[in-house]
């Protein structure tokens, strides 16, 4: 199916999810009665929900969001949420999307570490069935004193277990769904990020990876990334076995930048070691950006195709093994901020892409198929 239509959003209110249980909760009701700034303006070309807003459990703020497909078809997603980026209260939500339903459950904490903050989580289904959530833990003012840390589900998202340290190196981070070697490894993509200005992504930041031998349960550390104004949030895909393409955000403030550019690297040994970052031709306002290796073969780049901006949403299709992009279509465009996309590809051959919106509030779900970015 081609998506040849343009979707006007103008709906004030649509939530996908229950709201709190507790109806008297003045504050609730407050945000229940809050319109979502970007619903009358956002233009879509592909079918989009809203799923989550500042009216669902945990907080105001609601950022970033990931989704994996469980294997008895559930979609799975999961976001931190608080009263803000940086507030100490700050914790982990998880919520399902039954299979055949059209209806989220409601959001419950998954990871909520005492006297601390979250952020960032990825959640993921590995090929052996093991469900993996990946987090990071803020143990001073700024991202640059996180840790990443690691749970693991065995009954599909019911339970969870306790927490795992990925890495004790202060300022590790995570964002980006991991990548299933052909060996049976992982490889978890993460990045480094250094400086105390929470407006200024530092120029050492750097992209990593983060690799699990699943035959003696440890993880080592690759190389760093560097680029010229640094680099964070690498998305990975297989071109071939041995030879991995990630592209990563850019490094930088947040002012807007004429020479912003996504930045990529590659392995050549199956993601045991990487290439210096070089930047391309894909503009970049310093916004998370996502990559994928689509059943067809082709590769889907899915970015904000701005300098300055965290608009439009854009998707970019590559038929030819990362040579060249020439199918190229904004799936969510308008005035506000549509950003941190992260998307999978279900058995079925659709794309499901997460991305927040209204001031990182506000979770948005769209479905698409490859055939709508041609």
């Amino acid at each position: 199916m081609h998506a040849c239509f343009f979707m006007l959003v103008c709906l004030a209110f649509f939530a996908a999810g229950d709201a709190p249980a507790n109806a008297g909760d003045s504050q609730a009701a407050a945000l229940r009665a809050e319109p979502a700034k970007s619903m009358g303006t956002m233009k879509a070309t592909v079918s989009v929900e809203r799923v989550f807003g500042p009216e669902h459990p945990g907080g105001r703020y609601k950022h970033p969001a990931s989704i994996t497909q469980l294997a008895g078809g559930d979609l799975y997603l999961a976001y931190y949420t608080g009263s803000d980026e940086y507030a100490t209260d700050t914790a982990v939500y998880g919520a399902r999307l039954p299979k055949g339903q059209t209806k989220w459950t409601t959001p419950v904490p998954i990871a909520d570490t005492p006297f601390r903050s979250e952020g960032n989580p990825v959640v993921w289904q590995a090929p052996d069935g093991l469900v993996w959530l990946f987090y990071v833990v803020r143990y001073g003012r700024t991202w640059s004193t996180s840790r990443i840390q690691a749970k693991i589900s065995r009954d599909g998202a019911a339970t969870w277990s306790d927490p795992m340290l990925v890495t004790m190196t202060e300022g590790m981070m995570v964002r980006s769904r991991p990548l299933a070697l052909a060996n049976g490894d992982i490889l978890l993509p993460a990045y480094l990020e250094t400086g105390q200005d929470t407006e200024m992504v530092g120029p050492e930041s750097c992209s990593l990876f983060f690799r699990w031998d699943a035959r003696q349960h440890t993880w080592t550390e690759t190389n760093h990334i560097r680029s010229r104004i640094g680099n964070i949030q690498p998305a990975v895909a297989a071109i071939t076995d041995n030879y991995l393409v990630c592209y990563c955000r850019r490094g930088g403030d947040y002012s807007g930048r004429p020479d912003g550019r996504i930045v990529r690297a590659e392995s050549r040994d199956g993601g045991r070691t990487w290439s210096m970052g070089a930047e391309t031709q894909f503009k970049n306002p310093n916004a998370a950006v996502e990559f994928l290796h689509l059943k067809s073969g082709n590769l889907l780049l899915i970015f904000n195709d701005s300098t300055t901006d965290r608009t439009p949403l854009t998707a970019a299709l590559s038929t030819d093994g990362d040579k060249t992009w020439p199918h190229r279509r904004n799936l969510i465009e308008g005035p506000g901020d549509y950003a941190y996309p992260y998307a999978i590809q279900a058995d079925d051959g659709k794309i499901h892409l997460v991305f927040t919106s209204d001031e990182r509030t506000t979770i948005y779900h769209a479905v698409f198929e490859e055939a709508d970015v041609r």
